[in-house]
């Protein structure tokens, strides 16, 4: 059995879909602070599998040693977190707090029970502002944010733990940018009140939920002057933890990229959204916002050799297919 930390949000929804699809038995742990209990009853309808749900947070250690006494646990695939950068450098305790006691408190549990497996969701945040590119994993991380600060501070907590006690097997994911959606549609991203990512506000105003999209930044040295990001379908993200999960056969501590290795700009996301929507998606040009930087992508060689030939295969038109699936058939999101 295979607990999975907020398993009822966006990524943590669609890697339960993998892991049940592996033929893992999967157990999530929830708080819905920030996630929809539909989401699980979808997983049930996709997989046609038992799911089993704790409501619990992951900072009440007592929770979370009965859950994985009681249901037998044997690994950790780690997704509760608070995630917004803009979010954690107004509410930065709320991020430590979350993010780096919770998990404090989630190893503990483990220790407690004697599971040493955990997958962590980190972030590319950890690195900063680019050195060189594409990020490798040996590029310098100096986190630039709060929510990126609590990413590297639970990074050098797992190493730390892994250098006191070498039995335990531990997977750092940093992720690039996550969109895209199941591809039956069931199960999307659905950010509560005003989306901090591109694609679903761009979704959003693709639906008629907003009016305009706000592009922040044309004067960048790129092609078209908008910033360019590494956007990994969140399936081909999913399906990077259960490689990472089978990779884990042995004591280990590693860190690798999940991204596809190249970039797009806003404006080419924007234009491969309307072509898949068949929808206009209007937008204003603003001024550039503190902390972006021009261009971001991902080296993903190593993890491609770590994680057993692993790589992201769905392009970018495939991305905007599925999340303009979900989101026309979920205008509302959950909440339809």
């Amino acid at each position: 059995m295979i607990l999975v930390t907020g398993g009822a949000g966006y990524i943590g929804s669609h890697a339960c879909v993998e892991l049940l699809n592996a033929g893992k038995q999967v157990v999530v742990l929830d708080n819905f602070s920030n996630s929809s209990r539909t989401s699980l009853e979808r997983i049930r309808q996709i997989c046609r599998k038992p799911l089993a749900v704790v409501e619990g947070d992951i900072r009440d250690q007592a929770v979370i040693e009965k859950t994985l006494r009681e249901f037998g646990c044997t690994a950790v695939v780690h997704f509760a977190g608070l995630k917004s950068v803009f979010e954690s450098v107004s509410s930065p305790l709320d991020y430590y707090d979350n993010n780096v006691i919770g998990t404090h408190r989630l190893l503990r549990a483990m220790q407690g029970c004697g599971i040493k497996r955990i997958i962590f969701s980190s972030s590319a945040t950890v690195y900063g502002d680019p050195k060189f590119l594409p990020y490798t994993e040996d590029h310098p991380l100096g986190p630039v944010n709060p929510y990126g600060q609590t990413k590297f501070f639970v990074e050098q907590m797992l190493r730390d733990l892994f250098v006191s006690d070498r039995s335990w097997s531990i997977g750092i994911l940093r992720y690039f940018n996550p969109i895209g959606a199941h591809e039956s549609g069931l199960i999307g991203e659905d950010p509560k009140g005003v989306p901090n990512n591109l694609l679903p506000f761009v979704a959003q105003v693709a639906v008629g939920r907003r009016e305009r999209l706000n592009i922040f930044g044309n004067d960048y040295d790129t092609p078209d002057g908008t910033g360019v990001r590494d956007y990994i379908h969140v399936v081909d993200l999913a399906q990077g933890h259960v490689a990472a999960l089978a990779s884990l056969d042995k004591p280990a501590c590693f860190a690798v990229n999940l991204g596809t290795g190249r970039g797009y700009s806003v404006l080419e996301v924007v234009k491969a959204f309307e072509k898949a929507s068949g929808r206009p998606v209007p937008y204003d040009l603003r001024p550039r916002r503190a902390g972006d930087v021009a261009t971001c992508y991902a080296g993903t060689d190593l993890a491609t050799k770590v994680l057993g030939g692993w790589r992201a295969t769905k392009d970018l038109e495939t991305m905007c297919r599925d999340h303009w699936r979900w989101q026309s058939q979920n205008p509302n999101g959950y909440d339809a």
